[in-house]
């Protein structure tokens, strides 16, 4: 097992590869709503970005695990800068709030250690820079601000410097259903809604 670090990835057949284990990691996920995937022509453009940075675990030719990581968050389509500019106005200004846009891991894999080593090479660039790292977890690895892999993430930053974890915010998905006749056991009614609502039902 072996890691490269990548920036500005030019090799067209490289991005190929990384493109097949990205496409393998995401595939047949029924368990979140929401998707971060991203289309061939972005993925191909966050690997030429020469502000993010690419890491790769590979199994002697075999990509097993690889993140990202921007290092320009403006250039990313999912944080808010002006956030960041009013709650962390110094580390914007120089550069330093930095965003975890994936993580991705053969499905068919065994990792034996690979996330560990390949957290310990980008989080220790990390600290160096000392950044602000953001990253973001679904409810199914993270159902609330406390433990789940946000604590492993505080975990493995602590193996190369010191970290605090800050929770910034959470989302949550909802869903008007408007086919009332193909509801499921359980599924949410009007009047439960109102319930909920401390509205009296009809």
């Amino acid at each position: 097992m072996f890691i490269t670090r990548h920036t500005r990835l030019g090799d067209v057949e490289l991005r190929d590869r990384l493109w097949v284990l990205y496409r393998r990691a995401y595939a047949n996920n029924p368990l979140h709503p929401f998707t971060e995937l991203v289309n061939r022509s972005e993925f191909d453009d966050c690997l030429l970005n020469s502000t993010n940075r690419v890491w790769v675990v590979w199994e002697e030719d075999r990509p097993m695990v690889m993140t990202l990581i921007s290092t320009d968050i403006t250039s990313t389509r999912w944080l808010n800068p002006d956030y960041f500019r009013t709650h962390f106005a110094e580390r914007m200004r120089k550069g330093l709030v930095h965003y975890v846009m994936w993580v991705v891991v053969d499905p068919d894999v065994e990792l034996r250690g690979a996330n560990i080593a390949l957290a310990k090479e980008a989080l220790a660039a990390e600290a160096q820079d000392g950044a602000l790292l953001v990253f973001d977890l679904p409810e199914t690895h993270q159902p609330n601000d406390a433990g789940g892999a946000a604590a492993l993430m505080l975990r493995m930053a602590r193996m190369v410097g010191e970290a605090d974890l800050l929770p910034l915010s959470s989302q949550r998905f909802f869903a008007l259903d408007f086919a009332p006749n193909q509801r499921g056991q359980g599924d949410v009614t009007a009047d439960n809604l109102k319930e909920a609502m401390g509205t009296p039902a009809t």
